[in-house]
């Protein structure tokens, strides 16, 4: 019986993929490295620690990961954050599931001060019972530890919460915790690769996942 739904939020409340993938392609080349925006955005989704091994050696690392992830939040928050758009029927769909007795939760990789903003972004802070960021987690995306979390906040066991989220990286780590995930295409992954990740179903947005809601794994008739 599905008890909780827990979403991610980059790419899957908020519009901010492309935005974070500039920021990372900017830190990139502060520190003398080539990252094509691309290839910035083909990782969005994963936190520092593991978008950083991507493109950097253990070295390098060492010797200038923490500068560079530094500078990219600072140029994120400072140059990117006001630009970050909610997207259509969150609040609605937040609402949909509530109405469904079932409860709130969100993961993400993002850092905790990253995360309050997003959610008055959404506006959806009154609408979530459990909040999980970076900073609960040892290892980020796609690592299990963030979800892991999430349901030990929320008390329940993972065949009884369903992810959502719009990268690959999401499927892996609710796999790797038990849960299924619905895929949303807005974060701008193909089906292919939400599948490929793991997803047992894939909506365009928000507002197609809403307008479905009694079919999908959300709705009562998943939970009967």
């Amino acid at each position: 019986m599905t008890r909780a739904a827990i979403f991610d939020v980059d790419g899957t409340l908020v519009d901010s993929v492309d935005l974070h993938a500039s920021a990372w392609q900017e830190a990139f080349a502060r520190f003398g490295h080539e990252v094509t925006f691309e290839q910035a955005r083909s990782q969005i989704g994963k936190g520092g620690d593991q978008l950083l091994p991507v493109f950097l050696s253990s070295a390098q690392r060492d010797d200038y990961g923490d500068a560079l992830e530094e500078w990219r939040g600072e140029r994120f928050r400072t140059k990117y954050l006001p630009m970050v758009r909610p997207f259509s029927a969150v609040p609605d769909l937040l609402r949909r599931v509530h109405d469904g007795g079932l409860k709130v939760a969100v993961a993400s990789s993002a850092r905790e001060e990253e995360l309050e903003i997003y959610l008055e972004i959404a506006g959806v802070t009154r609408l979530v019972d459990e909040c999980t960021s970076s900073t609960d987690a040892k290892k980020s995306k796609p690592a299990p530890d963030i979800f892991e979390v999430a349901l030990e906040k929320l008390g329940i066991a993972p065949t009884d919460a369903v992810a959502i989220g719009d990268t690959p990286y999401d499927a892996q780590a609710a796999g790797d915790a038990g849960m299924r995930t619905i895929g949303l295409l807005c974060g701008g992954f193909t089906e292919g690769s939400l599948r490929a990740g793991g997803c047992v179903a894939v909506y365009p947005g928000p507002g197609a996942l809403l307008a479905c809601f009694d079919a999908s794994p959300l709705g009562t008739g998943a939970r009967s």
